[in-house]
């Protein structure tokens, strides 16, 4: 099974070296065939160079350049129709996301044949390193709303870092959320639509360099959106989206 990792990255020349080697360097150790795709979000500084330097050197790395329209959930949705493996994650450039936690979801899907891991930060081993208080406040807000919402267990849906196999990621399109609430759209499709998820704890550290894309203020609405589209299709589409088993 071939893993891909689509990476967006806006603006990223003081991490995303160091995001790639050492993501290929543990897939490499792994020996897990793999490919690295890094949706370049039409970045205004040197992030595109160091790209095109490190992929000469690094061949299962490759990018593309999301000409527009730019954003997160844009970038994001790029690398999905553009992935080449079997599954797929999406990885922070800011390397916020660990790379040995992606291996374990990698093991686990290929050991139980799973459509999707989730990544949980808050419960069963999971770690967050200098979480932002107001950010922390906020996201186990939402997240509690979105659990008494879908009636789920789940705690993390916020959370961007899981894996999908490829056959799930096209049973959820078509993709709607030009944003960071892309994040909540995929896994809550994938629960309404009876894709089988397994949850494993992850890590989150706090960027060292650059700056965070995500904008709390300009957020809430968008997130709202996609929650109340996902819920007009759990409660009212008859069940004409899910998998066909």
């Amino acid at each position: 099974m071939k893993l891909s990792v689509v990476i967006p990255a806006y603006n990223e020349e003081g991490c995303i070296e160091e995001t790639l080697r050492k993501l290929f360097n543990t897939l490499a150790q792994e020996k897990i065939d793999h490919e690295i795709l890094v949706i370049n979000d039409n970045s205004k500084d040197n992030t595109l160079l160091i790209l095109e330097n490190i992929e000469k050197e690094i061949l299962t790395i490759r990018h593309i350049t999301n000409e527009g329209p730019n954003g997160f959930g844009y970038a994001v949705r790029k690398g999905l129709c553009n992935f080449e493996g079997d599954c797929v994650a999406v990885f922070m450039a800011d390397m916020s996301d660990e790379p040995n936690d992606l291996v374990a979801f990698f093991r686990l899907m290929e050991n139980t044949n799973c459509d999707a891991v989730f990544g949980t930060r808050w419960n069963n081993g999971g770690k967050v390193y200098d979480y932002p208080k107001h950010k922390l406040w906020l996201n186990r807000l939402a997240n509690n709303i979105i659990r008494f919402m879908f009636h789920i267990k789940y705690d993390d849906t916020t959370n961007a870092f899981k894996l999908y196999k490829r056959s799930t990621m096209n049973g959820l399109q078509p993709f709607l959320s030009p944003h960071f609430n892309l994040t909540v759209e995929l896994p809550l499709k994938v629960i309404i639509r009876g894709y089988s998820y397994q949850v494993l704890p992850n890590s989150w550290t706090n960027r060292k360099v650059g700056e965070s894309k995500l904008k709390i203020r300009e957020m809430g609405t968008r997130y709202f959106f996609i929650l109340l589209y996902c819920l007009i299709e759990k409660y009212f589409s008859r069940g004409d989206f899910k998998k066909k088993w």
